[in-house]
C-alpha cells in the first residue's frame, strides 16, 4: 500500500526557493513507483498554474482561500479579514485531510501551523521551515507603536514554539539554524536539493562575476554594489551581472552614483540561469540573511567558486572556506572585495576551487536529499505503529 504524503503550502505559482524545493521533493517522491501518493494543498493562485513543473501523478488540491486579497485592504480590515479567512481555511483543510486520510501531513510553517496539530485526521504531523529562526515571524508594522510590535512578535513566537513542540519532527535547512531552536528536542536537518547538475561546467576564464536573487534588502545587493566599486577600481576589465527583479530603481541609482555603469549590470530574472552561471567565473552571495542559499549550490554545480558573507543561515553549512569557496565576515564589504579580488588575481586557485565546488556539491543532488526524506518518513511511521 502506498504511503500518502500531504504538503500544505500557500501556493506554487511564484518562483521562489520554497516552491522550487517542494516541487523537486514532491516530484522525486512521485517517481518512486508504488511507494508514495503525493498531495499538495494550496490556498492561493486560483487560476495560476504552478511555476515549476509538477509530475502528473501529484494531486494538487486548491482550497481557494485567497489570503492574498488582503494585501490591498487597510490595516484594520486586514486583521478582521485575516481571522475570517483563517477560520474558513481551518474548516476546509480539516475536511480535505479527513477525506484524503494521509499517513503524513507536512506543514511548510505558513498559516496552517497555528492549528494543524488539532486536526484529527489520523496523520502524523511534520513541519519544515524555509527561513532561519532569526528572520521568521519578524513582525514589523508601521501602523503600530514599537512596544505593540514587540508584544505581537513575542506572542507569535510563543505560539509557534507551542505548536512546533507538538510536531513529530521539525525539519530545518542548516545545522547553524538547528542550534537556534533551543526549546525543541524534535529538530532534524535536511538540506534543500539541487535543482540541476549540468553536464557542462564553467572553465572560470571569462572576466565575469555573477549574483542572483530578488532585488530586495535581504539580498544585500546594495552592499555588493558598494563592494564592487572597490573591485572595479583594481580590475576595471571585469564585470558584475546581477540577475533578478524587484527594487531595481534604487540599485540603479546607486550604480550610477558610483559611476559603475560600464562594469555593473542589473539583469532581469531569466529562465536559462544555468547558461549565465556557465558564462561566469565567480559567484557572489551578499545576503543579509538566508534560509539556506540555493543559488550557492546552483553556482557550485556549474563549477563556479562561491564567495559569500557568513550570513545566517546556510553559507557556513555549504561552503568549506578555502576548500571549495571563500567566506567573508557578514556585512564586511571590504573583506568581500578582497576575497573577490583574490580569485580574480589567482586564476589557478579560482579554477581549482571551482572544480572542488562542483564535486562537493553532489551531496545536494535530489537523489541524496530524497533518500534522507524517505528515511525520515520510514522512521516516523515506525513510531506510529
Amino acid at each position: 500500500m502506498k504511503t500518502k504524503i500531504a504538503y500544505c503550502i500557500p501556493g506554487l505559482y511564484y518562483p521562489s526557493g520554497m516552491e522550487r524545493a517542494l516541487t523537486l521533493k514532491a516530484n522525486y517522491l512521485a517517481a518512486q513507483k508504488g511507494k508514495y501518493e503525493v498531495y499538495i494543498i494550496i490556498t492561493e493562485g486560483r487560476d495560476k498554474p504552478p511555476y515549476y513543473t509538477l509530475a502528473p501523478e501529484i494531486r494538487l488540491v486548491q482550497l481557494d482561500i485567497r489570503f492574498d486579497d488582503l494585501y490591498t485592504v487597510p490595516f484594520f480590515k486586514k486583521i478582521t479579514g485575516y481571522f475570517r479567512k483563517q477560520k474558513l481555511f481551518r474548516k476546509r483543510l480539516t475536511e480535505c485531510l479527513q477525506q484524503i486520510r494521509p499517513d503524513i501531513t507536512i506543514s511548510l510553517l505558513r498559516r496552517e501551523i497555528n492549528f494543524i496539530n488539532k486536526i484529527n485526521d489520523g496523520s502524523i504531523k511534520l513541519g519544515e521551515i524555509h527561513f532561519s529562526r532569526t528572520n521568521y515571524r519578524d513582525f514589523k508594522n508601521n501602523h503600530l507603536p514599537a512596544f505593540l510590535q514587540k508584544a505581537v512578535a513575542h506572542y507569535w513566537t510563543s505560539q509557534l514554539i507551542r505548536e512546533l513542540k507538538k510536531l513529530k519532527r521539525f525539519i530545518v535547512l542548516s545545522e547553524e539554524d538547528k542550534i537556534k531552536w533551543t526549546e525543541l528536542n524534535n529538530v532534524s536537518v535536511i538540506y534543500n536539493p539541487l535543482s540541476f547538475y549540468p553536464e557542462s561546467v564553467s572553465d572560470c576564464s571569462n572576466k565575469k562575476v555573477i549574483a542572483v536573487g530578488r532585488y530586495m534588502p535581504q539580498k544585500g545587493f546594495d552592499l555588493l554594489i558598494a563592494c564592487w566599486k572597490m573591485v572595479s577600481e583594481k580590475h576595471p576589465d571585469w564585470t558584475l551581472s546581477i540577475y533578478g527583479d524587484g527594487m531595481r530603481e534604487e540599485l540603479q541609482v546607486q550604480i550610477n552614483s558610483l559611476n559603475l555603469q560600464k562594469s555593473c549590470f542589473l539583469e532581469h530574472a531569466v529562465t536559462n540561469i544555468t547558461d549565465k552561471y556557465l558564462e561566469s567565473s565567480i559567484f557572489v552571495l551578499s545576503s543579509r540573511y538566508e534560509g539556506f542559499g540555493m543559488v550557492i549550490i546552483e553556482a557550485m554545480a556549474c563549477g563556479l567558486p562561491p564567495v559569500s558573507f557568513t550570513c545566517p543561515c546556510g553559507p557556513r553549512d555549504i561552503i568549506q572556506d578555502g576548500k571549495d569557496g571563500l567566506l567573508a565576515e557578514n556585512g564586511n564589504i571590504t573583506q568581500l572585495a578582497e576575497k573577490i579580488c583574490y580569485l580574480i588575481e589567482h586564476e589557478d586557485e579560482r579554477k581549482r576551487l571551482g572544480q572542488v565546488a562542483r564535486r562537493n556539491v553532489e551531496r545536494f543532488k535530489i537523489e541524496n536529499i530524497g533518500r534522507q526524506w524517505e528515511q525520515l518518513f520510514e522512521d516516523t511511521l515506525k513510531l506510529k505503529s
